[in-house]
């Protein structure tokens, strides 16, 4: 993720230097913000992987999860900023609106069910 950040960076950069107003596409500037953060993100979840008292699957699985739809939104902020067709994508959600908030709720039900696992498992595996 970080190498991605980095590569959205150069993204950007080239965006901010060829700009009449020397910014970058909102959604390429959020990708680039967005994978920076993801990728300390990973790092904090990594600890609770290692330290966890459930199986391999479990942790995989969680944190495969998390890390799954890290991507997937800094991808979908990066077609934004290349097709440069919107700068809020829940204005007219495409290709529905059912669809960008599906995703919203499985993102946010994956995300902090996932690392409510993990943590409880940090806890079953370095306090209980």
């Amino acid at each position: 993720m970080f190498l991605i950040a980095l590569f959205l960076g150069v993204w950007k950069y080239r965006q901010m230097a060829s700009s009449e107003t020397h910014l970058a596409h909102p959604y390429v500037d959020t990708a680039h913000r967005a994978a920076l953060l993801y990728s300390f993100a990973t790092l904090l979840v990594a600890p609770f992987v290692q330290f966890s008292g459930w199986s391999e699957l479990v942790d995989l699985l969680c944190a495969g999860t998390l890390y799954f739809f890290f991507l997937t939104a800094v991808a979908s902020y990066a077609y934004h900023g290349w097709q440069r067709d919107t700068d809020n994508q829940f204005r007219d959600p495409a290709p529905s609106a059912a669809a960008v908030h599906g995703y919203m709720a499985a993102l946010i039900a994956g995300e902090i069910a996932a690392f409510a696992v993990l943590l409880a498992g940090f806890v079953d595996g370095q306090v209980l």
